[in-house]
C-alpha cells in the first residue's frame, strides 16, 4: 500500500479489492461480513495515514465517470463518480465553461472524500456549491441521498466524518452558479478583481501557483497536506495569544468563537522544519508533515503528538489532526 498513500508509508493489506462499480461496495461488504474480515475503504490516500500491517481488505474505490446533468439560468448542475481525481474534475468543470470550484483546484485526493472532509482552500469549501450526494450505508445495507442538510457541514466536517466507516460515498452533485462570481476573498486573489474578462480558468490558475508556491508538492516530498485542522476555539481560550501576540493571525466566526491558525502556533512554537526521526514539519510550511524516508503510521503518529504537546504547552492551545489514521 505504500503507493497507495501520499504519505508514501510503509504499508500492507493482507488483501485487497479496486472498487469499479458502485454495486461492488455492498457486495464486498457482504463479503467481509460473512468471513469476519475487517474492511477499509480508501480512495486517493491523500488525508489517511495507513498502518503497517492491516489484517483485512483495503478496498480502493476506483468508480469513474462525470456528467453535465442540467443547465438552467441560474445554475449548472454536475456530477461525478467518487473515484474520480478531485482536481481533475475541478479541471473539467472549468473546461465546459463552469465557474464555482476553481478555488479548490489542486487539491489532492478523490471526489468521494471531498464532502466526507469538506474540503475547503482559498475561501471555498465544498459545501458551497454541494446539491446532494449518493452513499452507501452499511449499517443499513442501503443506497442513501443525502442533501446538504443532512450532511451536516462544518468546518472540515461532516456527518461522514463523524461517523466513519458507517457510509461510503458513491457519486457526488454540485450546483454550480450561473451567473459565475469569481470567490476572490482570499489574500493572494483580491488583485485579479482588477483584470479585464476575468474567468474560471484565470482564477484556478492562481490558486495553482499559489498552492505551488507554498506546500511541497507530495510527489516529490511525501506528505498528506495540512495536517493539522486551524482550532477554532472561545475567546477566553484564544484571548492569552492575542494578548501576548495581537497580530496573531486570527478570524472571528459566527458563533462568537475565534479561528486561529495551527501553522503559526506550530512555526511560533519553533517547529518548522522540526524532524523527529523518519518524519519532520516541512520547511516550507508548518501545517505540513513529511515522509523524510522510510516512514511508517508509528513515525507521523509520534511526530503529530509531539507537536500538539509543544504547541498546549507553549500556547494552551489543542490541536486536531486533520487526516484518518486507518
Amino acid at each position: 500500500m505504500s503507493a497507495r498513500n501520499t504519505l508514501a508509508l510503509k504499508a500492507r493489506s493482507r488483501w485487497g479489492a479496486m472498487l469499479e462499480a458502485p454495486d461492488q461496495v455492498p457486495a464486498l461488504f457482504a463479503l467481509a461480513r460473512e468471513r469476519g474480515l475487517p474492511l477499509r475503504i480508501l480512495g486517493g490516500g491523500s488525508n489517511v495515514v495507513l498502518s503497517a500491517d492491516f489484517a483485512g481488505i483495503t478496498a480502493v474505490v476506483a468508480t469513474t465517470g462525470r456528467v453535465v446533468i442540467k443547465q438552467t439560468e441560474d445554475h449548472v448542475l454536475v456530477e461525478a463518480a467518487a473515484g474520480e481525481t478531485w482536481h481533475d474534475f475541478v479541471v473539467w468543470t472549468v473546461e465546459q465553461g463552469f465557474g464555482g470550484i476553481e478555488n479548490l483546484a489542486g487539491i489532492p485526493g478523490t471526489v468521494g472524500a471531498a464532502p466526507v472532509q469538506n474540503i475547503g482552500a482559498y475561501g471555498a469549501e465544498v459545501a458551497d456549491v454541494f446539491e446532494s450526494l449518493v452513499a452507501f450505508d452499511t449499517v443499513d445495507k442501503v443506497l442513501k441521498t443525502f442533501t446538504a442538510a443532512d450532511c451536516a457541514f462544518a468546518y472540515r466536517d461532516s456527518v461522514f466524518k463523524r461517523e466513519a466507516g458507517r457510509y461510503v460515498v458513491l457519486s457526488l452533485r454540485l450546483r454550480l452558479p450561473r451567473p459565475w462570481k469569481p470567490n476572490l476573498r482570499f489574500a493572494g486573489l483580491a488583485e485579479l478583481a482588477e483584470q479585464p474578462a476575468l474567468d474560471p480558468r484565470t482564477v484556478m490558475d492562481r490558486v495553482l501557483y499559489l498552492r505551488g508556491s507554498k506546500l511541497p508538492d507530495w510527489r516529490v516530498t511525501p506528505n498528506a497536506g495540512s495536517f493539522f485542522q486551524n482550532p477554532i476555539v472561545s475567546l477566553n481560550e484564544a484571548a492569552p495569544v492575542l494578548a501576548a501576540f495581537p497580530a496573531a493571525p486570527n478570524f472571528p466566526q459566527a458563533d462568537g468563537r475565534t479561528k486561529l491558525s495551527a501553522g503559526w502556533l506550530i512555526e511560533q512554537s519553533g517547529l518548522k522544519g522540526f524532524s523527529m526521526g523518519r518524519a519532520g514539519i516541512s520547511e516550507r510550511h508548518a501545517l505540513v508533515v513529511v515522509n523524510l524516508g522510510e516512514a511508517d503510521a508509528g513515525d507521523i503518529a509520534a511526530l503529530a503528538a509531539r507537536v500538539k504537546a509543544t504547541v498546549k504547552a507553549r500556547f494552551g492551545i489543542v490541536l486536531h489532526e486533520e487526516p484518518v489514521f486507518l
